[in-house]
């Protein structure tokens, strides 16, 4: 199974892939993150990238491809911008969970340090690019080749497996992820999100020890 989404292993049928159930009920990340965002995030514009993918498909010559073969190697355009948000949008919804939040432990706490200096820099850089990322894009934590953490911004659909490196945690910041809860107030949609991190997954898709609870 690939470590960065469960998606690229999913049976696809000709053209053919489904939006993901969520890993947790619509309300599950209140009152961080609303049921009402969830349903217009996840029910319109996950839905919406899975839809048009689907029929930008029927004539491409990636028909049989996996999700995670398109984004690595459709090229710029419609069909890259449609499969990297699917990508993109599972990812991020697999990132999160109810009752999370709290620090990760073990190796990946170790590494979180050695990269940042300690877990609390860690996330006050990381929300601070985030919030100053300009329009709409995704703020990512990832692993390069060398097993070194980084931080990344990419905008638009764009994602850090173009370029070799894996994704352990993003942050959506397009508007459509916090405008219902947090109208324009970015840096409160921040505040919320580490609040429902699921650290279990992320440290999962480091390849270190499962942290538990503090």
């Amino acid at each position: 199974m690939s470590q960065s989404i469960r998606s690229a292993e999913r049976p696809i049928t000709e053209g053919h892939h489904l939006l993901p159930k969520l890993p947790y009920p619509l309300n599950a990340l209140e009152p961080h993150i609303s049921r009402n965002t969830l349903e217009i995030h996840f029910g319109r514009h996950h839905a919406g990238y899975v839809k048009k993918l689907n029929e930008l498909l029927r004539s491409s010559a990636f028909v049989h491809a996996s999700l995670e073969q398109i984004v690595r190697l459709a090229p710029p355009g419609p069909l890259f911008n449609n499969a990297a948000q699917a990508w993109n949008h599972e990812f991020y919804w697999n990132c999160l969970g109810a009752h999370m939040g709290d620090r990760p432990v073990g190796t990946l706490a170790k590494a979180i340090q050695r990269a940042f200096g300690s877990f609390d820099s860690f996330c006050a850089e990381f929300t601070q690019r985030a919030t100053a990322l300009f329009g709409s894009g995704w703020m990512w934590l990832v692993k390069n080749p060398d097993g070194t953490l980084a931080l990344e911004e990419t905008a638009n659909a764009d994602t850090p497996i173009r370029n070799g490196r894996l994704p352990l945690l993003v942050c959506d910041v397009w508007e459509h992820a916090y405008y219902l809860d947090y109208r324009n107030e970015r840096a409160r949609y921040l505040d919320a999100y580490w609040k429902v991190v699921n650290w279990e997954a992320v440290a999962s898709r480091y390849g270190g020890d499962a942290p538990g609870r503090n």
